[in-house]
């Protein structure tokens, strides 16, 4: 990741777990652009974090996710909505040196506008990948993205984002992650 652009930035999966995934309307349609994501930065060398709301009751985060996202993730159990009441989750922050936050997972109205708000509070540029969250009742979730955008938060698509940090056609790493891409759909 040295010499990449995505130095100081860090992808956090918001509890993309089985139980809570059935409970959304559009929860394959998010579990699929959650992968992309995790992909993604594990190509481009962006380190993936995942939370999960109280694991030992409602299971861990989806199996796929944490084969797309590699070796190199990191698991945080949690019983606060927010992530970064996850014990260790804060210090992981702090030792990879994470100014930049990219949030996908479940649900908008709690654990992610939780997540991001606090995020914001410490300081930390938010993106919420626009396609890769969801939550049951989508004027809901709408409602809560654009008081993230007028916090300060950026609302922006999974591609978009990658892209950007991908930069330019020329990136080692360019053809690898439109192939990454085409394979979403």
């Amino acid at each position: 990741m040295s010499d990449t652009p995505s130095t100081g930035i860090a992808l956090l999966a918001v509890d993309v777990q089985p139980t809570f995934l059935k409970a959304m309307p559009e929860g394959e349609a998010c579990l699929r652009r959650c992968l992309l994501a995790a992909s993604a930065a594990k190509l481009l060398g962006v380190p993936v974090l995942f939370t999960e709301q109280v694991p030992a009751k409602l299971g861990p985060t989806h199996p796929d996710l944490l084969l797309a996202a590699g070796e190199g993730r990191a698991v945080f159990g949690k019983t606060a909505f927010s992530a970064f009441g996850a014990p260790g989750l804060v210090e992981a922050f702090g030792k990879m040196q994470v100014s930049q936050l990219l949030i996908c997972g479940l649900e908008i109205p709690v654990c992610v506008y939780q997540t991001a708000m606090d995020a914001l509070r410490e300081g930390m540029g938010v993106t919420i990948l626009s396609d890769a969250v969801t939550g049951r009742r989508s004027e809901d979730g709408r409602a809560c993205l654009e008081a993230l955008r007028v916090a300060g938060a950026h609302i922006l698509p999974t591609e978009t984002v990658f892209y950007a940090l991908v930069g330019d056609a020329m990136h080692p790493q360019f053809r690898a992650f439109t192939e990454l891409v085409k394979q979403a759909g």
